[in-house]
């Protein structure tokens, strides 16, 4: 890496990017997409947001998150909030945009590109703003799915756009390499080491969405 080189910041939207590799039929290997854009110039830092429900005894995101955390991601989270909307339906809130937004106006003074791993349309006023101050923006979403993933608006705001589906040999796995249920559990406390209650809430987890993290 030579001392011109570009100095970059990575933004990844956490269930954008896992919705978007899921779709396309592959799950993201975190240590090869760190190095991936390791590799175009001086990273900075490589954001990773997502909501986590907090009073959960136990949380299927949270093995991700705690490896991001030691392996080279600044991982930043909120607890979801419950609420109940006009018709009475209960439903669950996480949106990180702000604070995904607030982190890239703090650091488009000393970046030359933001790689916006998001197809969410929201992010096209923040897009406009950060290339205002002179940063290159790359976003990292797919229109190889169908139906795409990525906001028309935000695509045509981009600097430059990354199908995730052109970096799957780099930064993906197959799905069908993921380890079966019982063996990615065995990364927690085994299921007859559990107390009864926990035991139950492990099941009621069993049909949520694992993410493998190495």
């Amino acid at each position: 890496m030579s001392p011109a080189s570009p100095r970059i910041a990575l933004f990844i939207d956490g269930p954008n990017l896992y919705a978007t590799a899921r779709t396309l039929g592959f799950d993201i290997d975190y240590k090869r997409l760190l190095s991936e854009f390791q590799s175009r110039g001086a990273l900075l830092r490589a954001f990773y947001y997502t909501a986590v429900i907090e009073d959960q005894e136990f949380s299927s995101i949270r093995p991700l998150v705690d490896w991001l955390d030691y392996n080279g991601y600044t991982v930043v989270t909120k607890a979801t909030k419950e609420y109940v909307d006009a018709s009475g339906r209960r439903k669950v809130k996480g949106d990180m945009d702000i604070e995904l937004a607030v982190d890239a106006m703090e650091l488009a003074s000393r970046i030359d590109e933001m790689i916006l791993s998001s197809g969410n349309g929201d992010f096209r006023s923040l897009v406009e703003a950060v290339q205002r101050r002179g940063v290159r923006v790359t976003v990292v979403p797919s229109i190889a799915s169908q139906p795409p993933m990525i906001a028309d608006e935000l695509r045509r705001q981009a600097d430059t756009f990354t199908d995730l589906m052109d970096l799957r040999v780099r930064v993906g796995r197959d799905s069908s390499e993921r380890p079966p249920p019982r063996e990615r559990s065995e990364t927690h406390s085994p299921q007859f080491l559990l107390p009864p209650q926990n035991r139950a809430a492990r099941r009621r987890i069993q049909s949520l969405v694992w993410f493998d993290c190495l």
